[in-house]
């Protein structure tokens, strides 16, 4: 999928905001989640993307750690983005490793998309708005008021690990894909 989504995200138009057919989502899912074989090149990026977004939306407690959450959230109120990096970068230490990786891929992903915003329409502040939600949620359910403030807040810590995802992850992130 993030393979995919690496060779045609950034030239495609609305990534991660429109979603592709729901029959074909279903479809699609279900057959994953079964175990078969899909050729995820033959369907719609979009629902590529949704099925991407559904799949971190299933990973227990969150890919950013639901328990580590009051902590991602207090990031952005750190002093400059060196102190930003730097508690982002404690964080992921925190984070089993496997999470981490996906991460890595994750950003790399999401910076190229970024990269050619201008024709994709999707700068860092559009994709954290459509991907923030299922990267990170609080481990209790709260007020729509609450959650709504929380994604607000989370939105904006994974615009700026967009932004600066080459300073927490490396350079290295903008070639995870090799020449594709």
């Amino acid at each position: 999928m993030l393979s995919l989504l690496y060779q045609e995200g950034p030239s495609t138009k609305g990534i991660f905001r429109r979603s592709g057919s729901a029959k074909t989502f279903k479809e699609l899912k279900e057959k994953l989640d079964s175990g078969a074989e899909v050729d995820l090149a033959r369907e719609s990026i979009f629902v590529t993307a949704s099925l991407f977004k559904d799949f971190l939306r299933n990973i227990p407690g969150s890919i950013l750690s639901s328990q580590l959450c009051d902590k991602w959230v207090s990031v952005l109120d750190q002093g400059n983005n060196e102190e930003k990096i730097k508690s982002i970068q404690r964080l992921l230490e925190h984070l089993p490793r496997a999470n981490v990786f996906l991460l890595r891929y994750i950003f790399g992903v999401l910076h190229g998309i970024e990269m050619r915003s201008e024709e994709n329409q999707m700068n860092a502040f559009n994709l954290a708005v459509c991907i923030a939600p299922s990267l990170l949620w609080p481990p209790v359910s709260s007020t729509p008021n609450i959650e709504s403030e929380f994604i607000k807040k989370i939105s904006s810590l994974v615009q700026f690990l967009i932004e600066n995802c080459c300073r927490i992850f490396g350079d290295e992130i903008t070639s995870l894909f090799g020449e594709i």
